[in-house]
């Protein structure tokens, strides 16, 4: 290893935990409101003192309940006020919150609650009651709402924890240490042993006061959210970004997955700020682009810039925000750094694959095979009750190997590609899947997401999964390549597909990076099945393993494939 990338600016003072953080900006903003959600009767604001006593009023009586310090508290809920009060709550008394995804199925949640070793688990309602093993050895069971109670663990009213009780010191506990373990986050693969990161005060507090280094975000600012807070884009770093900042938060509760509903409450919220994956800006910008109302709705005046992660923004996408004067930054890192380490800066233009430099603190090098690693004061502290896999990431000075294979580039840190995803053809040449799969990506804006195989065959192939619901728009012609033909339907595409890939063929000059062929699924992926992670990534693994007889024909299988595919050979 040599060079080392790091940010121009220095890292500035934070505070010491997330008490302090809270109780000092309780002092500063008061009557302004800090978060809303809409529960039925339009947006409802709470402002910053009712939010704290709150906070308070849950740490007392948490302690009545049996809750001491170090405590672990696992959250099985979709976004809410009072998963997040419960969540601030619980790290600021020095215990530590475990979000687990809401969707789970009972098998997956039960076995990341009874590994989490959680003391008190917190449900939201009945359907996540019953998706909960019983025979859990927990002190108790804290429900949002009303529940019917079954099996021997005790189940305690959320509104128990606001009764008043005397308090003759600080509930909430001011002297925490910063390494002190605050959070607890499982890695989208939960398969096998699970990976669940431990993130400190410090990791959590240190990444916002390096973002406000980079960009100004005000107490007047508004967010409109609908990251699920069990996953780290969500639950720290745009979470955090609204509340260390004292922006209002407000709740998106269609959850991302109903345009109508989101383009209802971004017509109440009007956000200043937007946090997002490609798939949910994909959706609007193609309702704005059919409709000069949403067009108008969306890019508003006050909409100062939108963020996006976890993958990457084709350029068709992000040039509409541009072009509108609104920009676009993208930023990298994963759960383990909790989680950004890069950001692209607005005042230039964005370049595929690159995320821009070091946010303040972060150091950057490659080792020898350009795996990306890092250092900095957003680095975990490891897995929990996995040290065998803490070792392979984090060596004795505290660098974290990423698993990420990268460059340096002018404009920063360029991705190439997971490492583990790295594979080698029948020829022994090496292949980059994900340079590909974003060349396809970018060619074509009917497709939500791409998979290229290859591994030890002779030639590399694609499964090509469309977005059903782009057939029934009419985007703007400049925003798609050049002699799009706009197809109207899978079968539509897989005939565009087939003209389109072969020029994209052309273009490419290594000829072992040309796909050999491809196939075009009539189904979207699914969280539901698993071929998703929560934020909404392609899981490898699963979808090969789901559509192994599909691989397998590509390739000369015998197998039968399902009828509504359509096959494209591409191979000269």
């Amino acid at each position: 290893m040599s060079e080392i990338l790091i940010s121009p600016h220095t890292l500035p003072d934070f505070p010491l935990n997330i008490a302090t953080m809270l109780k000092d900006n309780c002092a500063r903003f008061g009557e302004k409101s800090v978060y809303q959600e809409d529960k039925g009767k339009g947006y409802e604001p709470i402002t910053w003192e009712a939010f704290y006593k709150a906070i308070e009023n849950i740490s007392a009586n948490l302690k009545q309940f049996g809750f001491k310090r170090g405590d672990k508290v696992a959250i099985f809920s979709k976004n809410r006020l009072e998963m997040l009060e419960m969540e601030l709550s619980v790290m600021a008394s020095g215990g530590v919150s475990v979000p687990i995804f809401a969707g789970y199925p009972k098998e997956t949640a039960s076995r990341l609650i009874e590994f989490s070793d959680a003391a008190f688990l917190v449900i939201s309602d009945q359907s996540q009651l019953d998706r909960v093993n019983k025979k859990l050895q927990l002190k108790g069971i804290f429900h949002f709402e009303n529940v019917e109670s079954s099996g021997s663990i005790p189940l305690i009213p959320f509104a128990e924890l606001f009764q008043s009780v005397s308090r003759d010191e600080d509930t909430l506990a001011f002297d925490l240490a910063p390494s002190t373990v605050a959070l607890m986050m499982f890695t989208s693969g939960t398969m096998g042993k699970p990976k669940c990161v431990m993130l400190t005060h410090q990791n959590i507090l240190s990444q916002q006061a390096a973002m406000k280094v980079l960009w100004n975000i005000f107490s007047d600012d508004r967010f409109l959210s609908y990251l699920p807070w069990h996953h780290s884009f969500g639950g720290i770093f745009e979470l955090f970004a609204a509340i260390t900042n004292g922006a209002l938060f407000s709740l998106e509760h269609g959850f991302g997955k109903d345009t109508d509903i989101l383009l209802s409450n971004w017509e109440q919220v009007k956000p200043t700020i937007f946090f997002s994956v490609p798939k949910v800006y994909q959706e609007i910008t193609s309702r704005a682009m059919e409709n000069p109302d949403v067009e108008h709705l969306i890019f508003h005046t006050g909409l100062r810039f939108v963020f996006t992660a976890a993958a990457p923004l084709p350029t068709s996408i992000s040039e509409i925000f541009e072009s509108r004067g609104i920009p676009v930054i993208e930023g990298w890192g994963l759960t383990e750094t909790s989680p950004c380490c890069t950001v692209t800066d607005p005042a230039k233009k964005r370049i595929p694959g690159v995320v821009g430099l070091p946010i303040p603190g972060i150091q950057i090098k490659l080792s020898e095979d350009n795996e990306i690693v890092i250092s900095g004061p957003n680095v975990m502290k490891g897995y929990y009750k996995n040290e065998e896999a803490t070792k392979t990431v984090l060596n004795d000075d505290g660098w974290f190997y990423t698993g990420d294979v990268g460059e340096f580039v002018p404009n920063g840190l360029r991705l190439i590609s997971r490492k583990d995803r790295i594979l080698k053809l029948s020829n022994a040449e090496k292949v980059y899947p994900a340079e590909i799969e974003n060349l396809i990506s970018n060619s074509c804006f009917y497709l939500s997401h791409v998979y290229v195989v290859g591994s030890g065959k002779e030639f590399l192939a694609a499964l090509l999964f469309p977005n059903h619901a782009l057939f029934e728009k009419i985007p703007d012609q400049k925003h798609l390549m050049e002699g799009c033909k706009r197809p109207k339907s899978v079968e539509h595409l897989a005939w565009c597909l087939e003209h389109c890939l072969k020029e994209l063929n052309r273009t490419v000059d290594v000829p072992y990076y040309k796909p050999g062929a491809v196939i075009l699924m009539n189904q979207e992926l699914s969280i539901d099945r698993g071929e998703l992670t929560p934020s909404m990534k392609l899981a490898p693994k699963v979808v090969a393993q789901a559509f192994k007889a599909e691989i397998e024909g590509l390739y000369g299988s015998s197998k039968t494939i399902k009828e509504d595919v359509y096959v494209i050979r591409l191979r000269e």
